[in-house]
């Protein structure tokens, strides 16, 4: 169960960390309300999940597909660049979050 917990803080994580950019610097309400929602969902999860998992891989693994997510939506949906050597570094991000899941304890 720390895993899904974890998985869906994550999600949450990229939730908010793109919506920040809807709310204009915390200036429009609704926005602003859903991205402090969905940050609040995202600690607590990540707490839940850190009961069950070490905190140190908990967290890496949260920061790490929050970074990823969210640098993939904004080369998606906001025209980020895509150059490769910014792509390889998302791929050393991705290679270290799974490192953690299926080599760390």
């Amino acid at each position: 169960m720390p895993w899904l917990y974890l998985l869906i803080a994550a999600a949450l994580e990229i939730v908010w960390a793109v919506g920040l950019k809807s709310t204009d610097g915390f200036t429009k309400l609704w926005p602003s309300a859903g991205v402090i929602a969905a940050m609040a969902a995202s600690m607590f999860l990540l707490a839940l999940a850190a009961r069950g998992l070490p905190i140190g891989t908990a967290y890496a693994v949260w920061t790490g597909i929050g970074a990823v997510g969210t640098a993939i939506l904004g080369i998606v949906f906001f025209g980020d660049s895509a150059a490769t050597p910014r792509l390889l570094c998302i791929g050393l991000i991705i290679a270290g979050v799974a490192g953690l899941k299926f080599l760390g304890k």
